[in-house]
Parts: C-alpha cells; structure tokens; sequence
C-alpha cells in the first residue's frame, strides 16, 4: 500500500495520474469541479477545499500525499499578451491557477503539521513560467501564476523540510488534455510542437507525464524537495 493520495483536478493529467496511482495501489481521492470527480468543489473556495480534505481525511483516516493540478487557461477571461490582457482576465486567471495552488498547499501543510506527520505534495506549474513561447503561447497572466506557484512552493519547501514535507513541483510542456484541445485543433501549432518537443513527436501523452508525478510524491523521491522538474519533450533546449 502507497498510502493515500488526494488529486485535485479528473481530466488530463489528474485523471491519468488516479488512474495510475490506483494501480500501484495508493488509496486515491479525487477532487475538482466535474461529476466525475469523488467530491465535486470549487478549488477558488476556501471552504470547499477544507471540506474536501475533511472529507478525505474521514473516508481513508489519513493523508499522505496531494497531487495539486487543478488549473485552467484564462484565454476565455482575457488572458493574452500584456498589452492585450484586460484586468479581469488577469485576475481571473489568478483566480484559476494561483488561488487553488496556495488553499490546497495551506490545507495540506496544516494537516500534516496538526498531525506531525510527514507528507509529500507535488502543485503542477508549467513550462511557460520560465521558458515563455511568444508565438503560439502569449498567456502572460496564464504564466505569472504559474511561476508564483514555483515560488510558493520553493518557499515552502525551505519552510517545512524540517517537519518532513516535501514540497515539489511539476512543470509540464503542451500535454494532451481537454485544456489543450484549442492547439490540438490547430495544424500550425501541432507541426510546432512536433519541432519543439522533439522527444514525444507532439504532444506528451498524460500517463507519461502521470508516471514522474507518482515518482515524486513516493518515497522513492523522500530526499527529494524543492524542485522545478520538468517533463517536456525537448521543449526548454
């Protein structure tokens, strides 16, 4: 047995990531805003991301392990360029990415130290944080949250590593998920990509990506906090 593992997010690399967790026999509860999730909430809801963890807390008596991906595009919002990005579209953005990455690491953190048990949480970035792709790629506030969620978590990391948390992050390129699906669509962008991540001739497949996630929050990875890991195809060189 792994232990018990909370997702936040069910499609993509949530999904694939459950799914192969279950497997490998941890004890998995899924958390988002979809019907297929186990507990259905809002993750820009303070309450409903302590409920969610409640509720885990009471189905499996414990918790060892948050898996954070939930997170969205703010394209639809207002996301864009600077000079294009409306304020609403940043803060929304934020909303979606920032805001779900800080409450579910809080409630995490809390729960492990109230318990002074040791835990691992993984929060998923992305690689536009630090390797911005202006073409295709524009999404600045998409990016500045993304890159906050870096800094939070390096910050954590150094803050709680003496109480056995371990605090990393996973900064995926274009995967194939239904956020991807407007890239998808588009030839120009897929010949794009096939040239910019080389190593996966495309988009990553989300079990791929699935298989670092459940590596890092194991304890094949206990000595390891702190870090950026990247799973990219070739798309930062």
């Amino acid at each position: 047995m792994s232990g018990v593992l909370l997702i936040t997010g069910s499609t993509g690399i949530a999904e694939a990531t459950a799914l192969k967790a279950a497997l490998d026999d941890w004890r998995v509860f899924v958390v988002g805003r979809e019907q297929n999730a186990q507990f259905v909430a809002d993750l820009r809801d303070e309450g409903a991301v302590q409920k969610a963890f409640d509720a885990c807390v009471v189905k499996f008596g414990g918790l060892d392990a948050v898996f954070n991906v939930a997170g969205s595009s703010g394209r639809r919002f207002g996301d864009g360029p600077v000079d294009e990005c409306t304020l609403d579209g940043w803060e929304q953005t934020f909303a979606a990415n920032a805001r779900p990455a800080f409450l579910v690491s809080r409630a995490a953190v809390r729960y492990w130290l109230s318990e002074k048990k040791p835990g691992a949480l993984l929060n998923v970035s992305s690689v536009l944080a630090f390797s911005p792709e202006p073409t295709y790629f524009a999404t600045h506030a998409y990016a500045s949250a993304k890159a906050a969620t870096i800094a939070m978590s390096k910050s954590m990391a150094a803050q709680y590593a003496s109480n056995g948390i371990r605090v990393n992050v996973l900064a995926p390129a274009l995967v194939k998920t239904p956020m991807s699906v407007r890239a998808q669509a588009d030839e120009k962008i897929c010949a794009f990509i096939e040239q910019k991540q080389p190593l996966s001739h495309g988009f990553l497949e989300a079990a791929d990506v699935a298989e670092t996630a459940l590596f890092l929050l194991s304890e094949k990875a206990r000595h390891i906090t702190g870090q950026v890991i990247t799973v990219d195809g070739g798309w930062t060189l």
